[in-house]
């Protein structure tokens, strides 16, 4: 399920980016799944998980290798919550669902019970991916 929504939009908005930088930040947002599966398998253990690059063993202390790869991922999981929180206190958590799993308004609508009108949720949408164009910078 995607969320069916046009890249571009008017110049007058004031939540316009540009068509490419939609679709980068889009992108970003689909791998909070990968980075959440990647984040709760790196445990501390070595092992040969997609989360861990074992093709080319790097020096150094393999635990403080295991923390920075869960800081990365931590960081953008923790930045796509925080800005969907910041859109909207009581509509971000329908924003981070549409962002992070692809589901669209009608979705959310039956589904989830979105207590908001389309042209609401998109504008709220659009502000999401104006914010984290931001907070990317």
């Amino acid at each position: 399920m995607s969320t069916n929504i046009r890249p571009e939009i008017s110049v007058k908005n004031k939540y316009r980016i540009s068509k490419h930088r939609f679709y980068e930040l889009r992108h970003f947002c689909l791998q909070y799944g990968e980075w959440k599966r990647a984040y709760r398998e790196l445990d501390g253990y070595p092992s040969q998980s997609y989360a861990t690059d074992v093709r080319s063993p790097q020096p150094g202390d393999p635990t403080e290798r295991i923390a920075e790869q869960k800081l990365y991922f931590r960081e953008r999981m923790e930045l796509v919550e925080r800005t969907a929180k910041e859109t909207d206190p009581d509509i971000g958590i329908y924003i981070f669902r549409a962002v992070t799993k692809g589901y669209s308004y009608e979705h959310l609508r039956t589904k989830d019970r979105l207590p908001c009108c389309k042209n609401v949720y998109y504008m709220l949408y659009r502000r999401f991916f104006w914010l984290l164009d931001k907070a990317r910078k």
